[in-house]
């Protein structure tokens, strides 16, 4: 583990567990000596939970973690640890076809309708990051276009005035194809991660069924512990 991820998860592990009095992280050159690194690492660190709204740093006083903050189970990713300005998509292709069986049973459909299927890439500081495929209902989305999908899907979600529940979010991993070394700039059968997101109205209607393909890729949870789960696993023993 490079040294900068370790003190971004020790860090994130003690304000969990409180121990920063009134909330006040220690100065840099403490913190420094502490975990035997550069003051350059614990600035890139603190410059980490800043911009994922962990932290805060308080001019001529200090650094303090937010009052808001509050602990979801997941932390922080490759993406969203990043400031959505120096998060940018490129459109690759976009077709409307009539959905099939697992589409059907993905969406909850009825019958069978129009679905979007769309590519983009996910570049994040001039770097290309990942590959998404997505598919989303035409009847919910009619107008989904080229420049649509350069932005954020989520804000275009929220436009139409639809409320976004949760994520249900599978992680596998896998090796490029031609294909997506070519994209990624990687060479072939390099290893990468391979996510599956739904995504979910507060309705319990998915809106979205997307498939991302991602490199040097990095997340961190906090998962409370599960008593009754953990009680009904051993009970198969």
């Amino acid at each position: 583990m490079k040294k900068r991820e370790f003190v971004i998860q020790d860090l994130l592990s003690k304000i969990y567990q409180e121990q920063f009095k009134d909330g006040k992280l220690p100065n840099q050159r403490t913190m420094a000596q502490s975990y035997q690194v550069s003051r350059y690492t614990i600035q890139e660190s603190i410059k980490t939970l800043e911009e994922i709204g962990i932290i805060e740093t308080v001019q001529g006083s200090g650094m303090y973690v937010k009052k808001q903050f509050q602990m979801n189970p997941l932390i922080f990713n490759t993406l969203t640890r990043t400031p959505y300005e120096r998060i940018t998509s490129k459109f690759l292709s976009l077709e409307k076809k009539k959905s099939t069986p697992e589409e059907e049973q993905i969406f909850q459909l009825d019958n069978s309708e129009d679905i979007w299927t769309f590519e983009r890439v996910r570049i994040v500081d001039y770097k290309i990051e990942q590959i998404e495929r997505s598919k989303m209902p035409v009847s919910m989305f009619p107008d989904l276009t080229e420049e649509i999908i350069e932005q954020s899907i989520q804000e275009y979600v929220l436009s139409k005035k639809y409320s976004i529940s949760h994520y249900i979010t599978s992680y596998s991993p896998t090796l490029l194809t031609k294909k997506q070394s070519e994209l990624l700039m990687s060479k072939r059968n390099t290893p990468a991660m391979r996510i599956e997101n739904r995504c979910l109205l507060k309705n319990g209607k998915v809106y979205e069924y997307s498939e991302l393909t991602a490199i040097d890729y990095t997340c961190t949870y906090i998962t409370p512990f599960d008593k009754k789960g953990h009680q009904a696993r051993r009970t198969n023993i």
